[in-house]
């Protein structure tokens, strides 16, 4: 059974507080011991831990709304605001990557001698590295459960803290062992790493909201799936977008001409339900009934202008009946196939013998309408 949005964004906010409190924790525990300790690589790493937690705000925020269900205003669900809440994010990586990093460098190249850090710093690095790896393990798995990107991005900052506690830790060794300009040098890593992050989902984020489409790789799958469908005689015109977590598609399906209305509906029906067995993300598919293959079959081929619409193909086929003493003031039952830049009819007359020379007679009547191709008359429904 599929979850409601009310449930997804329960979870999603329970598993974000919960990281949410120990980046808190950890990001001010590591500020104070680095500035005691002497630490500028796990000040950095604090600072680090501390947009966790503005990150884990903003991921409880946009919850709020980017699960809800479809409305009127937003036909195709909220997700765009979980994009939106991504490049938000990964902005905000950015911009605390570049002070961190500029800091860092300014320290490298001052006069005053550097100190070494001290084992309190090393505790707290390897607390931060075990503590981190948990969260990771804990949001991640419950971001792919709900297909959140956000959640599931939010899980891979909270590993790349785990890895810049590495860092820290390494940097600390070496600046203890009497190299201390590896422990800035490890600030310097630790912001080109938040950097990388940043980048990375902003753009992704970015590239959703200008309706990008999906990897080559999920329209392949979307393409294969459509093509499996055996009512169908071709699948065209797939295009596929990301709508936050979920995927939006449209597509041509080509079936027999002479299919009825329900039946081709019916058709897209089933390729509608491929699609989403291929790919659970398909959240909503738009698909157009084609009776061919689109695009000019000869030179006699007439564009949608110049072809008749049904009233006119009526009237004649209605004026006709008459004059045979028929009571045909509205056509009994008449089936128009648009069919390679023409047009053909048929007729059912159930109940009776087909009339003398009718046939050759609506051929005549339906011959100067523009397109005209064929006509077939039933006068038993056993015919059919």
């Amino acid at each position: 059974m599929s979850q409601s949005y009310e449930d997804k964004k329960a979870i999603a906010t329970r598993v974000t507080l919960w990281g949410m409190l120990l980046d808190i924790v950890l990001g001010l525990l590591k500020i104070l011991v680095g500035l005691v300790g002497h630490s500028q690589a796990l000040v950095a790493d604090g600072i680090h831990s501390l947009t966790d937690a503005a990150s884990d705000i903003m991921v409880i925020v946009v919850a709020r709304y980017a699960h809800q269900a479809p409305d009127y205003d937003h036909p195709y669900g909220h997700g765009k605001i979980e994009t939106l809440g991504t490049v938000a994010l990964g902005s905000l990586l950015i911009a605390v990557a570049g002070a961190l990093g500029y800091d860092g460098i300014l320290r490298l190249f001052q006069d005053q001698p550097l100190q070494a850090p001290e084992w309190p710093v090393l505790v707290i690095a390897a607390l931060s590295i075990i503590s981190k790896e948990w969260i990771f393990r804990y949001t991640l798995k419950h971001g792919k459960a709900l297909n959140s990107d956000l959640l599931i991005a939010n899980a891979w900052h909270s590993r790349s803290d785990a890895l810049s506690s590495i860092v820290v830790f390494l940097a600390v060794l070496g600046a203890m062992a009497g190299m201390t300009w590896l422990d800035i040098i490890g600030a310097v890593v630790i912001a080109i790493m938040v950097a990388r992050i940043g980048w990375q989902l902003a753009w992704k984020g970015m590239r959703e909201l200008v309706e990008s489409a999906v990897s080559e790789e999920t329209l392949t799958e979307l393409q294969a799936a459509a093509d499996r469908v055996p009512q169908t005689r071709g699948v065209h015109s797939l295009r596929a977008r990301q709508v936050g977590p979920d995927v939006v598609v449209d597509l041509h399906l080509q079936v027999p001409p002479r299919v009825s209305v329900s039946e081709g509906h019916y058709i897209g029906l089933i390729a509608t339900k491929a699609l989403r067995k291929a790919n659970r993300n398909v959240s909503d598919v738009t698909f157009h009934i084609d009776a061919e293959e689109d695009g000019p079959w000869s030179e006699q081929s007439l564009t949608v202008d110049q072809l008749p619409e049904r009233p006119q193909v009526e009237q004649v086929v209605s004026n006709l009946l008459k004059t045979e003493n028929r009571p045909a003031t509205e056509v009994p039952r008449l089936l128009i196939h648009y069919l390679k830049g023409g047009f053909e009819v048929e007729l059912f007359l159930g109940g009776g013998l087909r009339p003398e020379g009718l046939e050759t007679k609506l051929q005549s009547a339906l011959k100067p309408l523009s397109g005209f191709r064929s006509l077939k008359i039933w006068t038993e429904w056993s015919d059919l």
